[in-house]
């Protein structure tokens, strides 16, 4: 199998787990509880029950604030070729979209015409600590994960496109992976991600010990329970 297929097979195994399951997972790949770059912040997840979005990062930064001090000609042409980056953008991919006025956000670029948009460029769905609204128009299949819900766009607009981003804590460059549910979002780094299927599985059989432990006709047996967090070591340290 090429890397490629490798590659689309791993994204596709690790899109069946939630996101704190891959962050756990990370762990298990470093060995040490040392990892850090995950949202730190809730996001309002527009379809909760979506499940999880996996794709590589394609970023950008916007204002809504204030008008902005460019003109419209250049604002146009900035947006031209931002919908340029989008369709030669690595697919799976996922919008990582900073809103430069955080935590006084006022205006919303998520709504149901840019949903449409970008689903129109394939994309998975989008992450932002900006504003969303129009929950009830936004297109089906693209989950948006935002940092707030809000009523207008007020002035906003593209500020660039391609640039390391941080939302929540979550720092994102270009070409990053992604993993986001309804629980927030992780960038998995490049050097585990062949390894995290094998990491997840660990963890599924390390947590089956400990919850079949803990559903034991009867009650909990503390001695079981107790060993059964035994096991649990045994298998992610194996």
């Amino acid at each position: 199998m090429d890397q490629f297929a490798m590659t689309k097979q791993v994204l596709e195994f690790i899109q069946g787990y939630d996101t704190p399951t891959i962050v756990n997972a990370i762990e298990v790949a470093l060995g040490i509880r040392d990892f850090h770059n995950y949202t730190k912040k809730p996001l309002v997840a527009s379809d909760p029950s979506a499940g999880a979005i996996v794709g590589w990062a394609v970023t950008a930064r916007i204002r809504a604030k204030h008008a902005p001090n460019e003109t419209q000609e250049t604002l146009i042409q900035r947006r031209t070729e931002y919908y340029h980056y989008l369709k030669a953008s690595r697919k799976p991919c996922i919008l990582v979209m900073e809103d430069l006025d955080f935590p006084d956000t006022r205006g919303a670029w998520w709504g149901e015409v840019n949903s449409n948009i970008h689903k129109g460029f394939d994309l998975e769905g989008a992450l932002t600590n900006g504003q969303v609204r129009d929950l009830d128009e936004l297109v089906g299949g693209f989950p948006i994960f935002a940092g707030s819900v809000g009523v207008s766009h007020a002035f906003v607009h593209l500020v660039d496109m391609g640039e390391p981003v941080n939302l929540l804590g979550l720092e994102v460059s270009e070409g990053d992976l992604i993993h986001a549910d309804k629980h927030g979002a992780t960038v998995i780094p490049e050097n585990l991600i062949d390894n995290i299927p094998e990491c997840i599985e660990k963890l599924v059989r390390g947590e089956s010990h400990v919850i079949n432990a803990a559903r034991r006709d009867g009650g909990i047996d503390i001695d079981q329970l107790t060993e059964s967090w035994n096991k649990f070591g045994g298998e992610i340290r194996n």
